[in-house]
């Protein structure tokens, strides 16, 4: 499946300590899984969790989902071991926590290299406010994908939670920039109240409206709702393919207007048609495993 057009509607972390959560992944309708040797594992677990995250990786199992490593930071005990095992492991991306700099993501690749996990994608946590600052250059820096972290970011900018996210609204906003800037994926932040399924759904479409690819997801109920929200509607879809049959009939006919349904079509309205079909075709082979 290509990145370009990889459904990440929903991704979930699993922790990486959690070996029945691992298996019980294989099952769940997610888009992708983060699998966590960070934040959700503690220290005297950290090794365990390496070791069952790389098996679950290498064992395979999880049909077309994603599957991302969150390895520690490369300042900490367990960093370089980390980045070890997942350039063995080879999982679909390795996720680098609160990372503030291009060169995080320079020193991450060469190890990963050093290993023959050079090509492994490189996805960032922006969860910091100097890595928010440093957005632009983390984009250019060859990564693949943003992963929002606002539950950290909210902690250092001494912020609230709030159901419209208003003390979020300039970090995310940078950081969409920045990665369709430099043509990166850019995932949505956790919504941590469970109980709050109003307020989750609201959090995804407030998402979808700003831009995001999908959401982080904290809890298997999440899934489905978030699958919902980010998957293009199916009346979208059908708009969609009309004004790629009409661009496609009037480019043919030497036409240089095209109209659909009393609308003026541009070059632009059929790269997104494109890219919304592309995204249901995916969506689709998800499905059919």
């Amino acid at each position: 499946m290509s990145d370009a057009i990889r459904p990440r509607r929903s991704v979930l972390y699993m922790p990486g300590s959690n070996a029945r959560a691992l298996e019980k992944a294989k099952t769940l309708p997610a888009d992708g899984y983060i699998l966590d040797l960070e934040d959700a594992v503690s220290p005297d677990a950290k090794e365990t969790a390496r070791e069952q995250v790389c098996a679950a990786v290498s064992g395979g199992g999880y049909g077309k989902r994603e599957l991302i490593i969150r390895v520690n930071g490369l300042d900490t005990p367990w960093g370089g071991d980390d980045l070890v095992a997942a350039a063995r492991a080879r999982p679909d991306a390795v996720l680098l926590p609160k990372v503030e700099s291009a060169r995080m993501v320079s020193d991450a690749r060469a190890a990963l290299r050093a290993y023959g996990g050079g090509d492994i994608p490189i996805w960032c946590m922006m969860e910091t406010p100097m890595g928010i600052l440093h957005a632009e250059e983390i984009a250019a820096s060859g990564a693949a994908c943003f992963v929002m972290g606002t539950s950290d970011l909210t902690k250092d900018l001494h912020a609230q939670h709030t159901r419209m996210r208003l003390p979020m609204l300039t970090s995310l906003s940078l950081c969409l920039l920045a990665a369709r800037a430099y043509g990166l994926s850019i995932l949505d932040g956790v919504y941590l109240d469970l109980a709050d399924e109003e307020g989750f759904r609201e959090s995804c479409l407030q998402g979808l409206e700003l831009g995001f690819d999908g959401k982080t997801l904290i809890h298997p109920k999440q899934v489905a709702p978030a699958n919902e929200v980010f998957a293009p509607d199916a009346d979208r879809i059908a708009y969609s393919r009309r004004i790629i049959e009409a661009y496609e009939k009037a480019l043919a006919e030497g036409q240089g207007i095209v109209v659909v349904d009393g609308k003026l079509i541009e070059n632009l309205h059929v790269e997104d048609a494109r890219r919304l079909v592309a995204l249901d075709d995916a969506i689709k082979a998800m499905a059919e495993g």
